[in-house]
């Protein structure tokens, strides 16, 4: 399976490198995990409506960009379904069976997703009805991939 995660940004954080490294070595024995990072827009701190839209719309445009014709795409929108980690590994080991190898997790900035990538995506996914910092989301959803595989194969993972 060939996954990408795209994400909004650059990780500053030397504590998410490490994490975000870590995670990546553990997967790659399950799959091909390809971390993408395209520019953030910048903007002033207090943003009008008109100011966001124009944010999301530049960086929904660079997301676009890096997403292929034959990916499966998964947005992480606080809006999307919410899953438990068992029915979220059920779900990738179902698109693996019917031959959606190449999926790419996309991952907005601070303001999130352009209307343009939330209709281009297959499936919109929720982590919570709580916020994240973008930047820490990228780690969390690499341990729930990584999670995924080991509950898949029936390997041992703490609960």
């Amino acid at each position: 399976m060939n996954i990408s995660i795209i994400s909004v940004g650059k990780l500053k954080e030397k504590y998410l490198k490490e994490g975000i490294q870590e995670y990546s070595k553990r997967l790659s024995s399950y799959a091909n995990v390809q971390l993408i990072e395209v520019a953030d827009e910048k903007a002033p701190e207090n943003m009008s409506d008109a100011e966001m839209l124009q944010v999301k719309q530049k960086e929904g445009e660079r997301l676009l960009n890096k997403i292929n014709p034959d990916t499966y795409v998964i947005a992480l929108a606080i809006e999307g379904k919410k899953w438990t980690s068992e029915r979220f590994a059920k779900e990738l080991d179902q698109l693996a069976t019917y031959g959606k190898s190449k999926i790419a997790f996309v991952i907005g900035g601070s303001v999130g997703l352009s209307k343009d990538v939330l209709k281009r995506a297959n499936l919109h996914l929720s982590f919570s009805e709580m916020t994240y910092p973008h930047q820490l989301m990228r780690l969390i959803l690499l341990e729930q991939i990584y999670r995924a595989f080991r509950i898949n194969r029936g390997e041992p993972y703490h609960k």
